[in-house]
């Protein structure tokens, strides 16, 4: 049975606040597809699309879909299927969805086709549960088919980040190497110098009390010192003198 969206509240970020800022290099770039004119601009929003679904450090020639390319070259499809082409690709899901749990594969699908970080753990607890009940190509379906989407980036405009003021760019975060990853390996493994390895030490050496020893001195012999033995020197003199036998 397919579970309804679970419901969750939409705080205030960045994003959803109008800006005053001056444009700088922070400002995102628009690619549009009506702006294609030539062949360099048309590579120029293909990167872009690139750039924004996996990351700008680990694209290579064989990530790149020609069926997909063609198509929009065409005009056979729109953008916004061109993202959603990408994102459902194997690549998408070597990279990213087989190697993250559900809540990191939605905050990673989120940054990349809303251009935003997740609300709160409510959001991603409410998609992830989408993912395990209709699968992740229905939960991408939703998101560029959503009102969302629509509003932002409509059909012929790539994914950008908006309001670049935090994490920023998202599409340079590499999902094998955030803290969530990072956490759980450190988690398995022994890590010098950790505290939690100084508290183990210390349980298990389980020491035990100590009973004090009672001295007396009544049965205690004490020699007398005062007297020197027969033939042997009492102090130090000058010269070596030992004693013959």
């Amino acid at each position: 049975m397919t579970l309804p969206l679970l419901s969750y509240k939409t705080s205030s970020q960045n994003q959803r606040v109008a800006g005053y800022e001056v444009p700088s290099e922070d400002t995102p770039r628009v690619y549009r597809r009506a702006d294609c004119s030539t062949e360099s601009e048309f590579q120029a929003l293909l990167w872009a699309a690139y750039r924004q679904v996996f990351s700008e450090h680990v694209i290579l020639s064989a990530y790149r879909s020609v069926v997909l390319e063609t198509q929009l070259r065409n005009r056979a499809i729109s953008v916004r299927d061109f993202i959603r082409g990408l994102v459902k690709t194997d690549v998408y899901r070597r990279l990213v969805v087989d190697t993250n749990s559900n809540y990191r594969v939605v905050e990673l699908t989120l940054k990349r086709l809303l251009g935003r970080a997740p609300y709160d753990p409510t959001e991603l607890m409410a998609w992830s549960t989408q993912i395990a009940t209709v699968g992740f190509e229905a939960f991408v379906d939703a998101l560029v088919d959503g009102e969302e989407y629509r509003n932002n980036f409509g059909d012929h405009v790539v994914p950008y980040q908006r309001r670049r003021y935090k994490d920023r760019p998202f599409n340079l975060v590499t999902p094998r190497y955030d803290s969530y990853w990072r956490d759980k390996l450190e988690s398995e493994r022994y890590r010098w110098g950790a505290v939690s390895n100084f508290l183990d030490m210390a349980r298990e050496l389980k020491p035990q009390g100590r009973v004090p020893l009672t001295v007396t001195t009544a049965n205690l012999t004490i020699p007398n010192c005062e007297t020197a033995a027969k033939g042997v020197p009492v102090s130090i003199n000058p010269t070596p003198s030992f004693p013959l036998g």
